[in-house]
């Protein structure tokens, strides 16, 4: 069973039942789900979690109610790697590597996608859309597929062309917008007063979309031995993921299944688009919006909707925000696939290159815990790394020749 109890209006407080709401009709503010805690304190143990799927749903009790049964690929329960490799490299005591590019579509957006579908299907739609910078609309038109529904994805047209291949395999409708995601995402609302019946994940079914993100946080505690990290980095785009991942945190600490307090979260950004970070850093209260210029493009939001929630969760804990420029987000996705074996989107490389940068600066502490969050699989930026990740040498069909090529790599390789 769901403790959810319905929905609440992040600024006023005024409640909704669990419908198709996503905006507050008194002030406007946006929506989430609220639950009973109180009343889930003796349900929800660390025995019964243990005892469920090993997907997102083992956390079922503290998600949306999905009504008959979830739209479940299997999105969740991504391995929690401890890296000693990379954690030399950077100067730190304990690093742990949250992989997320082991979900379904190869990335985070699956956990979000199951929340979204299984609350849209119990609400009695039967189409699923999206606006999205691409892994969304993987991941939207999977789950469509898996329950034989028609998807509408929406997308900027300059995408990569293996997450545009990746979302179109699936059999959905595919369109691409000659405009940044900010466009696409205002067409999309658009969209919603013409096509009511159709669940847009991150607009009208946006309060339980929202929710997924929280399981990253309850598997990174459960996963460390039912233990806090003391420092979370996560990718940060519309910064939805960041506020749920700490609202996951301190659902966890309220029902008495870990100690608190709860891990500093701090937010990684790419400089070609980081409103959020440039706010944090010039100790503005509002979110300047940017057009886009990286190569990180699942992080491109240049207006993004939880902009402020987040300031407010980083100043509130003593977090910062990151923002790194193409060539070391390019850099630490090599890092990270040369120490770790881990091979990362681009939005990875930002949070490699962010976890570098804040230690540096001081605002991330070297001898206590940190768990990265890395969300989303590389292969579906090929396009940012394939020029660079190359044979070291063609050569033809002889011992002599390799022999020649091996003793040139080694050369180099020590120079």
């Amino acid at each position: 069973m769901s403790f959810a109890t319905g929905l609440i209006c992040r600024e006023c407080g005024t409640t909704y039942p669990s419908d198709a709401h996503y905006a507050c009709e008194f002030c406007f503010g946006p929506l989430e789900v609220s639950y009973d805690l109180a009343g889930a304190k003796e349900a929800v143990t660390r025995e019964s979690i243990a005892q469920g799927p090993n997907s997102i749903w083992r956390y079922g009790a503290l998600l949306p109610d999905p009504g008959v049964a979830p739209v479940d690929l299997g999105a969740g329960w991504t391995p929690l790697r401890r890296a000693t490799r990379l954690a030399d490299v950077l100067g730190v005591k304990e690093l742990w590597l949250k992989d997320d590019t082991r979900n379904p579509t190869g990335s985070f957006k699956d956990r979000v996608v199951s929340v979204a579908l299984s609350s849209a299907r119990r609400l009695g739609y039967a189409t699923a859309a999206c606006a999205s910078t691409g892994n969304l609309a993987t991941s939207v038109a999977a789950h469509a597929a898996f329950i034989g529904w028609p998807s509408i994805t929406i997308i900027p047209a300059d995408l990569e062309r293996s997450k545009i291949a990746m979302t179109a395999i699936f059999g959905g409708t595919v369109l691409g917008v000659e405009g940044s995601y900010d466009d696409v995402n205002r067409l999309c609302i658009e969209l919603v007063a013409e096509h009511g019946d159709w669940a847009f994940v991150n607009v009208n079914i946006r309060p339980y979309y929202a929710e997924g993100s929280k399981t990253l946080a309850y598997e990174i505690a459960e996963q460390l031995g039912w233990r806090v990290p003391d420092q979370v980095v996560v990718p940060v785009a519309s910064g939805s993921q960041l506020t749920k991942v700490a609202k996951g945190f301190k659902e966890f600490i309220e029902l008495g299944l870990i100690d608190g307090p709860a891990p500093v979260l701090f937010g990684a950004q790419a400089t070609g688009c980081s409103p959020i970070a440039t706010a944090f850093a010039n100790g503005a209260d509002v979110i300047t919006p940017q057009r886009p210029n990286t190569i990180a493009r699942s992080l491109a939001i240049g207006n993004p909707a939880d902009g402020p929630y987040v300031l407010d969760e980083l100043r509130l804990h003593g977090g910062d925000c990151g923002s790194v420029p193409d060539s070391e987000i390019l850099e630490c996705i090599r890092l990270l696939a040369e120490t770790e074996g881990i091979f990362a989107e681009t939005a990875g490389g930002v949070t490699i290159a962010s976890l570098r940068q804040m230690i540096e600066r001081g605002t991330i502490d070297p001898t206590k815990s940190i768990v990265a969050i890395i969300s989303g699989h590389g292969l579906k930026t090929l396009d940012a790394v394939v020029d660079t990740a190359t044979v070291s040498a063609t050569i033809a069909p002889s011992l002599a020749a390799a022999e020649d090529a091996l003793r040139f790599h080694q050369l180099v390789a020590a120079s």
